[in-house]
């Protein structure tokens, strides 16, 4: 896949579709949504295994086999390919519920864990958790991203058991923990065996599917001074001075490496960001302060490994110590903390695109455009098993994260139809 393009065409529906359509509870969904959002799932908390203990819940009372297992983090971060954390964690939960026997013709994936809120007196009543409904507007933490998501495949697999409909083959549900801050809930699914033909993730997209994702790593800058009294400041050397002339080097290897992107991803204002976005100098107001430590977000572009994404980071950071004689002596320190984000992308010529952009126009939807997008997902972990994979979901991504997030109710019932169909047509009918 080289290009974004529009998909146009849907074939009829059949008698069983329309009986899942009609089946369809959106009141359901919303009463769903209500209850997970209740559940503060931030990650690392305990709420976060309540999250996947509800979604263990709904799956066996849709009728599915469900495997719900503790992760041993420790033991997990020991193994290749580990894709790191921020949060502090020992265990976590994953939860996967499948419909029948063999092997899913389609899985359906969405994590639970949610950012935390940030200052309470921006939410209504300073309640994140609380669903608030107005207007056809469904506000909350995790709305958006993404447990209006994890409602819509799950109300969709509602749907087609209230309407009798018995799918030829398996579809499956990944439930999954610590997506936020690197996906370890999809790294130990996945090590766990559970795989599927396809999948899909339902991540926000904006009524669009997204077929590729850039990834994204975080680096730190350790920055050396030498402290001093600072009414004798010019015998010492300011580390924020230091990371002052850093930061147009990180701005100037931004702008180069989002030179010629990958035309999925061509739209973007900025298709690879890389952002500062902590930094702490000093610790008395009257000394000279000798280290700076700064952190933040670095793009990976399609195609690129992370190697070689933090080879071309660090080179710049090197070029720019060597040409400060204090730095060429002292150079700053880069390391790499919290999770890793590879790229990942979906493989050209497969039919799940055609298949989903067909189902979302016979569910009503507008005919989606295919892009990619800059932020990092568990695209990447299905997509490097072998697993074509790709996002399609309610919400708006520029919502995520924020304290005004939230979700059309008409966007997740589309999403909700839209999974109804996809299952019977990608799964057949028995």
């Amino acid at each position: 896949m080289t290009e974004t393009r529009p998909l146009t065409e849907a074939r009829p529906r059949t008698e069983a579709e329309h009986r899942a359509l009609d089946a369809v509870d959106v009141d359901g969904l919303v009463d769903e949504l209500r209850e997970l959002v209740a559940i503060p799932s931030v990650g690392g908390s305990t709420a976060e295994h309540d999250a996947q203990q509800w979604c263990a819940d709904r799956l066996a009372a849709l009728g599915h086999r469900v495997d719900h297992w503790r992760i041993d983090v420790r033991e997990l971060s020991e193994q290749p390919g580990f894709p790191g954390q921020e949060a502090d964690r020992d265990e976590a939960y994953g939860c996967v519920g499948t419909s029948g026997e063999g092997d899913p013709a389609l899985v359906f994936c969405g994590h639970t864990d949610v950012v935390p809120p940030g200052d309470l007196n921006r939410w209504p009543d300073r309640d994140p958790y609380a669903l608030r409904v107005s207007d056809g507007i469904a506000a909350g933490r995790g709305t958006c991203d993404m447990k209006g998501g994890v409602v819509a495949f799950l109300g969709a697999l509602r749907a087609l058991r209230s309407a009798g409909v018995e799918l030829a083959r398996p579809v499956a549900v990944h439930a999954v923990a610590g997506e936020e801050d690197g996906g370890l809930g999809a790294f130990a699914t996945l090590q766990r065996g559970h795989r599927g033909e396809a999948c899909v993730i339902a991540e926000p997209t904006q009524n669009t599917i997204v077929a590729a994702n850039g990834g994204s790593l975080t680096f730190r800058l350790e920055i050396p001074g030498q402290s001093t009294h600072g009414s004798t400041r010019y015998r010492g050397v300011n580390a924020l001075d230091k990371l002052a002339g850093l930061l147009p080097v990180l701005r100037e290897l931004e702008t180069r490496r989002n030179v010629d992107p990958d035309p999925l991803v061509e739209h973007l204002e900025i298709p690879y960001p890389l952002s500062v976005g902590t930094a702490r100098v000093g610790d008395w107001a009257s000394t000279v302060p000798d280290l700076a430590v700064a952190e933040g977000r670095y793009g990976v572009r399609l195609g690129e490994s992370v190697e070689q994404a933090k080879t071309e980071f660090a080179a710049a950071v090197a070029e720019a110590c060597a040409a400060d004689p204090w730095l060429a002596e002292h150079p700053v320190r880069v390391t790499w903390p919290g999770g890793i984000f590879a790229s990942g992308r979906f493989p050209e010529g497969h039919p799940l695109l055609d298949e989903t952009g067909e189902a979302i126009i016979a569910a009503g939807g507008p005919a989606p455009e295919v892009v990619g997008a800059p932020y990092g997902s568990d695209l990447r972990q299905y997509a490097a098993t072998g697993m074509p994979t790709l996002q399609y979901g309610p919400g708006d991504v520029r919502y995520a994260h924020a304290d005004d997030e939230h979700v059309s109710i008409a966007d997740l019932e589309q999403c909700t139809r839209t999974f109804a169909l996809l299952a019977i047509r990608r799964c057949g009918i028995a």
